[in-house]
């Protein structure tokens, strides 16, 4: 409280760099598991990425121990726009007392996330495109074969323009506004949750680290299926004009995951999804909150 929006813009893009530094190699394992078997039936392809553990190892067998670190910087400028732009909307909408009203909260984090999300998402794009590249024994996915991020960027203006670059932000949308809507609710709720019991001290980082964990539950549960959408969005091949080879947008892509995957082919990678996100969520919401108040 008290925090101007502008100071939040920058304390929420610090907050998420600083925990995408420490869960990046969580990212790179989501990205390969989810991509594994895309639109074809359960049982049906090769699998080397099974479980979190033994997909880390196979990252690392692959690329080396670099490999969990692939796409970093992408992500840190994706996690800096996003989450700066989202908790600046969201400082903005507790400034005006929306968040007071019934339901406020959800809704203010749902904008606040889905604007980020239009903010950064040539950034989760050129960051996708990094994370699924390997070697061809091992690789899921269209490969792309950037050499950097500043090549990535270059290559995709040049073919399809600047529009190339917000390519799969329908999935990118309903991804962060579902997760922000869930994340920021549900933190918020279960911090006062705990210190209303005398659980933990109001302004204590174990209040703020037990409503970092519910939350980080409450968003994998939620945002998975949303997760597998934009990941394949973003990652599949486009013809010449810019559009997709594989899915023709958001609705198109749950329906064949669906028909040809299965239901739990939207729960691709859920493992990875909470053991990313629950650190992640810990992490950005205890270093934005600790960072606020000081």
């Amino acid at each position: 409280a008290g925090v101007p929006p502008a100071i939040d813009l920058v304390l929420g893009a610090t907050a998420g760099c600083l925990a995408c530094f420490l869960t990046n190699p969580l990212e790179v394992v989501k990205t390969r598991l989810q991509l594994q078997g895309e639109l074809q039936p359960p049982g049906t392809y090769p699998r080397p990425y099974r479980g979190v553990l033994r997909a880390a190892v196979a990252v690392c067998r692959a690329d080396g121990l670099r490999g969990l670190q692939k796409g970093l910087a992408a992500g840190l400028l994706y996690q800096g726009l996003m989450n700066g732009v989202r908790f600046y909307c969201y400082s903005h909408a507790e400034d005006a007392g929306w968040t007071g009203y019934p339901g406020g909260t959800v809704a203010a984090g749902a904008v606040a996330g889905a604007v980020g999300a239009i903010v950064g998402s040539p950034a989760y794009l050129v960051k996708t495109h990094l994370q699924a590249q390997t070697l061809s024994a091992v690789a899921v996915g269209h490969q792309h074969n950037h050499e950097s991020i500043s090549g990535a960027f270059r290559s995709i203006y040049q073919q399809h323009g600047v529009v190339g670059l917000w390519r799969g932000v329908t999935g990118a949308v309903p991804r962060v506004a579902v997760g922000s809507a869930v994340q920021l609710a549900t933190f918020t709720s279960a911090k006062d949750w705990v210190c209303e019991r005398q659980w933990f001290r109001k302004g204590s980082w174990a209040a703020v680290l037990a409503g970092g964990m519910v939350s980080g539950v409450a968003v994998a549960v939620t945002m998975t299926p949303f997760d597998v959408i934009s990941t394949r969005l973003y990652n599949q091949p486009v013809d010449a004009d810019g559009t997709g080879k594989l899915y023709r947008g958001f609705l198109d892509c749950i329906l064949q995951i669906s028909s040809k995957e299965g239901l739990l082919g939207l729960y691709k990678g859920i493992g990875a999804v909470y053991f990313r996100l629950g650190p992640h969520t810990v992490l950005s919401l205890f270093f934005w909150d600790k960072l606020r108040n000081m």
